[in-house]
């Protein structure tokens, strides 16, 4: 069954539906007559959330959800309703409220997105492979596991999450794309204890698959291994020093670094309001030679990707900063066409009730010609960052702190003690025009990336080599 089959079985079909498709789209057509864009946005979803704690179930939820968004964009102004139900009255009192917004407008409809065969990911919904039970037994497992491997471990913290979008997407000349979207992700947590100090190490792994990839033996095990190294390092960590030094970023998930610094900085609506400090930089070079920062949606089964936007729009392979220069922004439709520019398959919302924006899909530096070893032993003193915790930034000045979780000292080129509560301090754009080596390992994230812009969480991949930056802050907590 193709996808638009499926969701208009979900949304039209339905025993208790009050609305026919060719209804939906009379209603949708007339909310929009004088729109420069919009369109209705349909959603269905099943979301389910199971989570242990030192060998209990402490949390299980499922939900349900059902609903519809409904946009009219006249000029730079946006109308918006939606409805927790999918009825033709519910609909029609969006369509009242929203062709408001282009009353007097007399816009021309834009085009819509060129259509895609193209499939990223598998149709099936998760929750239905196996049953709460069983995966209830996958976390009592990684339980009973986790504390065999040793016995420091004090707490166990594991969960598993799943979840199955179906969403069509129905513009104002009759287009409709769909759109049958699964999600999972298992998380391990552990808490270690020596010597009355306490630790924790943690790993997660998930993306665009069945529950099957991340409850097979081997990759639980392989998480519950990598949240305990980590535990344990950091229980031999010493205090971080302070001050400017060169840093080592390693590669994967320190790529949140560049999601969260530059990433959004390069998103066409801060660049259309002039508010990013990349805004009036496009063809000029703001990175140091051999930075290359591409951000790619059509990675299959990836956490980020996506086979088409909320918008409609086929996702791409998006060149933003080439060689240094930048040469690109993150478009939705709404400031592609104020912005004179093509919209790059990036219009994202996290559901129904939300309106899209330029968010990001999977965002990776690619890789250099360097080794990790050549770096680390071209440092003097300096900081290898291996894992980030969590971090804040200033869009429009460009400035970061992020909090390193895993990270060592580098001396005399070589990497010494892991050291604890580091942080690293800088400007975005400034950081860039830093890095200085660029390594030949480029590696994704293990796919567990959600990413938070005005009030929408929507789920992203990250992604880069490791690399070599000068003169950057590190603030920590040696006396």
């Amino acid at each position: 069954m193709t996808a638009l089959a499926t969701t208009d079985r979900l949304f039209f079909d339905r025993a208790d539906s009050t609305l026919d498709q060719d209804t939906a789209a009379r209603i949708t057509a007339q909310a929009l007559r004088s729109s420069d864009d919009g369109e209705l946005f349909m959603e269905y979803r099943e979301s389910e959330q199971i989570s242990l704690d030192d060998g209990r179930i402490r949390s299980a939820g499922f939900d349900t959800t059902l609903g519809f968004g409904l946009r009219a964009v006249a000029g730079e102004a946006t109308g918006f309703a939606h409805a927790a139900e999918l009825s033709e009255p519910a609909l029609r009192r969006a369509a009242a409220s929203v062709s408001a917004i282009s009353a007097d407008h007399g816009g021309t409809g834009s085009e819509a997105p060129r259509q895609t065969n193209v499939r990223l990911y598998s149709d099936a919904n998760p929750l239905n492979q196996g049953d709460f039970a069983s995966r209830t037994g996958v976390l009592a497992e990684i339980d009973a596991y986790a504390r065999g491997k040793d016995s420091r471990i004090v707490q166990v913290m594991a969960s598993l999450g799943g979840e199955w979008q179906a969403v069509q997407i129905l513009r104002a000349d009759g287009t409709r794309v769909a759109d049958l979207r699964p999600l999972v992700r298992l998380n391990v947590s552990v808490v270690v204890e020596q010597d009355g100090r306490r630790e924790t190490g943690s790993y997660g792994t998930g993306g665009r698959f069945g529950y099957d990839a991340v409850t097979q033996e081997s990759v639980w095990r392989g998480a519950v291994d990598e949240a305990l190294r980590q535990a344990l390092v950091n229980l031999e960590s010493v205090p971080a020093p302070a001050g400017e030094m060169e840093v080592v970023l390693g590669a994967g998930w320190p790529g949140i670094l560049l999601h969260e610094a530059i990433g959004h900085g390069l998103e066409g609506d801060f660049n259309r309001k002039k508010t990013s400090a990349f805004s009036g930089l496009l063809g000029k070079r703001i990175a140091s030679p051999g930075v290359t920062v591409v951000d790619d949606g059509t990675m299959m089964d990836r956490r980020g990707s996506l086979t088409v936007d909320d918008e409609g729009t086929p996702t791409n392979r998006t060149v933003l900063i080439e060689d240094g220069v930048l040469v690109n922004f993150l478009q939705d439709r709404l400031n592609a066409r104020l912005m004179n520019m093509v919209a790059t398959g990036n219009g994202r919302r996290q559901s129904h009730a939300h309106a899209p924006m330029p968010r990001m899909t999977n965002t990776v530096m690619l890789g250099g010609t360097h080794t990790a070893e050549e770096m680390i032993r071209s440092v003097k003193r300096g900081l290898y960052a291996v894992n980030f915790g969590g971090g804040q930034v200033d869009i429009t000045s460009g400035k970061f702190v992020f909090s390193a979780s895993e990270a060592y000292l580098i001396e005399d080129g070589k990497v010494t003690a892991p050291v604890k509560g580091a942080t690293l301090i800088g400007n975005g754009p400034d950081a860039l025009t830093k890095v200085t080596m660029v390594g030949d390992d480029m590696a994704l994230d293990p796919g567990i990336g959600t990413c938070g812009k005005s009030g929408q969480g929507v789920p992203v991949g990250v992604g880069q080599p490791t690399m070599k930056l000068a003169g950057l802050t590190v603030g920590g907590t040696a006396a």
